[in-house]
């Protein structure tokens, strides 16, 4: 039981990397350190936004109209934490 459970936490540990990683380049987008035009950066920014929006888009969904602000990837990554909360304290009780 303690691998399966070490594997899903290393898939949310990767799901919470590739958040993260997403907001911090859209920061850096938005505010103009980055540029689209480069390619490297328009391939990970498109393949970023190709993985998350799904899920973002449910998110989105749900919530009502911030006038402009995205609270969808905050709320998301909000989910990944409990999620592994849940996860850890339901393994204690297995033991």
């Amino acid at each position: 039981m303690t691998s399966l459970l070490q594997i899903l936490l290393l898939i949310l540990d990767v799901a919470q990397f590739i958040i993260i990683a997403h907001i911090i380049m859209s920061w850096l987008i938005n505010f103009q350190v980055l540029n689209l035009r480069q390619p490297i950066v328009a391939q990970i920014w498109f393949g970023l936004n190709r993985l998350l929006e799904p899920v973002y888009g449910r998110v989105r969904s749900v919530l009502p109209q911030m006038g402009g602000l995205d609270l969808a990837p905050l709320i998301v990554l909000l989910g990944v934490y409990a999620l592994r909360i849940v996860l850890i304290n339901n393994a204690a009780a297995f033991y």
